[in-house]
């Protein structure tokens, strides 16, 4: 085989495991949307057991399957609305799964290949099968917490590096010289932007998974106090909850439930500001398109997620901009591995053209 021949094959077949991971990005923002959409309509426990919904594929419609449900099930009598939200996140989530397998089975077949991911896709494979364990536990579990909050989080990390496979293997930016001391000093702001997001986001799970989203109903004040009412950090932070009860509507104390509120809103101040300082910095940017459009989409995002946590607080937690301020952390968390991936493989570009005009 030929040069040419070779560089054809070892691009269609980077085409296919690109599709593959974009496609398995995409649908994995739609399962975090779902599962939101899930838990916030109150949908979590629809079905109460697991894989299957009252031990049916399906949720059960017949009259005869409904009475058997409710006997098996007094506690948690069929209520077909919620028990299909559950089941359609369900049936995405595996979906979800079974793609990354190909995209596990993709990077196994051709891991000899230059520039072929390998560890990433076979992590994954590997945290998808967790996230479902997780899933399960959400369940059999009771909406214990510290399970939602991990499965939120395992579904974000899942989001996260399927994108930076996407970008590594799609080549969507083009490369351009830019001042590898420039992208140095870019590294570690970029670095802690995503770590600083990622933190404020796991608070926003731990506030939605203890339903203390309304136990501050104005802003910026909480419940017309001042702005630091009485509050449980102990209580509101204790990630050892026990386990066999029903944490469905939460079981924490109002002052631990408005500690965890607080909590969050605090750190979305501190990450509007980190994030607004280092967007703004990025669209100073002299030289390099894509990170003055990372900047202006930092942006964007940040006081768009802003304006969406007010309004959940003001407007007494609207389903649908509940779900808008989950979906805009994700697309958050992905700008901000977006810049991360510039930074660092820009420079590693940069480098090796200066190794290459010095042979």
């Amino acid at each position: 085989m030929n040069t040419d021949n070779m560089n054809a094959t070892m691009n269609k077949n980077k085409s296919i495991f690109f599709k593959f991971a974009f496609a398995a990005t995409c649908l994995a923002f739609v399962v975090i949307l779902l599962g939101a959409y899930t838990r916030l309509a109150d949908a979590g426990l629809g079905c109460p057991d697991w894989p299957g919904c009252y031990g049916h594929i399906g949720v059960p419609k017949h009259a005869d399957d409904v009475a058997a449900a409710n006997q098996a099930y007094p506690e948690r009598p069929v209520e077909a609305a919620k028990a299909w939200k559950e089941m359609i996140h369900r049936y995405f989530a595996s979906t979800l799964g079974l793609l990354i397998f190909a995209l596990g089975i993709i990077a196994i077949k051709k891991r000899s290949e230059p520039h072929q991911a390998f560890k990433l896709p076979i992590f994954l494979m590997v945290l998808v099968v967790f996230q479902g364990m997780l899933g399960m536990w959400t369940v059999t579990i009771k909406l214990h917490p510290t399970i939602v909050m991990s499965h939120l989080m395992g579904g974000m990390t899942t989001l996260s590096i399927l994108w930076w496979l996407t970008l590594r293997s799609g080549q969507l930016f083009k490369f351009e010289h830019v001042d590898s001391v420039y992208l140095q000093k870019l590294k570690m702001p970029a670095l802690i932007g995503l770590v600083i997001v990622v933190f404020q986001v796991m608070l926003g799970g731990w506030t939605s998974s203890n339903y203390a989203a309304l136990h501050c109903v104005d802003f910026p004040t909480c419940n017309g106090q001042e702005y630091f009412p009485a509050m449980n950090f102990v209580e509101g932070f204790d990630l050892l909850h026990e386990f066999g009860k029903n944490y469905e509507f939460g079981l924490m104390s109002n002052e631990a439930r408005v500690a965890i509120h607080t909590t969050h809103r605090i750190g979305a101040v501190i990450t509007a500001l980190f994030v607004i300082w280092l967007g703004l910095k990025l669209l100073l940017t002299p030289a390099y398109r894509p990170l003055r459009n990372a900047g202006k989409a930092l942006l964007a995002m940040v006081i768009l997620q802003f304006i969406l946590g007010v309004s959940n607080v003001l407007l007494s937690l609207p389903l649908l901009v509940a779900v808008a301020h989950n979906g805009g952390g994700a697309l958050l968390i992905l700008t901000l591995v977006t810049l991360n991936y510039l930074v660092r493989n820009q420079e590693l570009r940069a480098n090796a053209n200066k190794l290459k005009s010095k042979k």
